[in-house]
């Protein structure tokens, strides 16, 4: 299996992420003050040079206004709509 971070998905988690808090009208700085972290960690999270966890998640979202099952259900659903890609080796 290859990292998540070099995956269509992932890059569509970090451009959600980006729009949730571009929706609350908050900058990186403003976002990060809220969740007392440096504000390069968000600039990091958005641009892929950090992986968030769930937990990191939750609390991305929320500070942004946003249900963060909600939001997990809607990646989740996107990731499980894409085909399956089989790896050679036949397994």
């Amino acid at each position: 299996m290859r990292k998540s971070t070099h995956t269509t998905e992932y890059a569509h988690l970090r451009e959600r992420l980006t729009e949730l808090r571009a929706a609350a009208g908050l900058s990186q700085r403003a976002l990060a003050a809220a969740l007392k972290v440096p504000h390069s960690w968000v600039a990091k999270v958005e641009s892929g040079d950090r992986r968030i966890d769930l937990v990191e998640f939750g609390w991305f979202c929320a500070a942004c206004g946003a249900a963060p099952e909600a939001e997990a259900t809607a990646l989740l659903g996107d990731v499980a709509r894409r085909p399956t890609r089989k790896r050679g080796g036949g397994r």
